[in-house]
């Protein structure tokens, strides 16, 4: 059996493990033993038994790892909260900002004059994404286009228009 990487099996599969190697160590199986058979490195199974030993059922829980989510923010709750709040109610033109639409330096801009706090765009975009906002194109299009009014014109007024500027001899631009 091959060892693999058990930092990246979940934490259950993990605690599962190390009960069953305190569980067979209990039973009086070697350590050498225990190890080829969890398929974990032998040094790994006998930290278990000694943390075991030294701590009893507090060692067979493996705790989670890394930062607490949203820990390191730079923006409180609340400032977010308003922050979201000026985003979909306003314009950046009405924060004095110049831009048309809400693109991170937009943000960033507002972040500033908002909380007066710099935060480096790529964090901008982070906390975009965390409050829902996705990257977007703008549309090609007008909003107030109606499709039917269009196909209309193209069926009946357009080739009204062809016909005068092709018997006046004109060029349609």
């Amino acid at each position: 059996m091959t060892k693999s990487d058990g930092r990246q099996l979940s934490i259950d599969t993990q605690n599962y493990l190390r009960a069953q190697a305190i569980r067979l160590r209990e039973q009086g199986k070697p350590v050498g033993e225990i190890a080829e058979y969890l398929g974990v490195n032998q040094s790994v199974v006998g930290k278990w038994w000694r943390q075991y030993k030294a701590t009893g059922e507090a060692a067979l829980s493996q705790q989670t790892r890394g930062r607490q989510l949203g820990s390191g923010q730079l923006l409180s709750e609340a400032q977010q909260a308003e922050l979201r709040q000026c985003i979909e109610t306003g314009y950046p033109e009405d924060y004095g900002i110049e831009s048309r639409l809400w693109t991170r330096r937009a943000v960033q801009a507002l972040i500033a004059e908002q909380c007066e706090i710099k935060i480096a765009v790529r964090t901008v975009g982070n906390y975009l994404k965390r409050w829902g906002y996705t990257p977007q194109r703008p549309l090609k299009r007008a909003y107030e286009q109606d499709p039917d009014a269009v196909a209309s014109w193209v069926e009946t007024d357009y080739p009204a228009i062809a016909a005068r500027a092709k018997a006046e001899d004109a060029e349609i631009y």
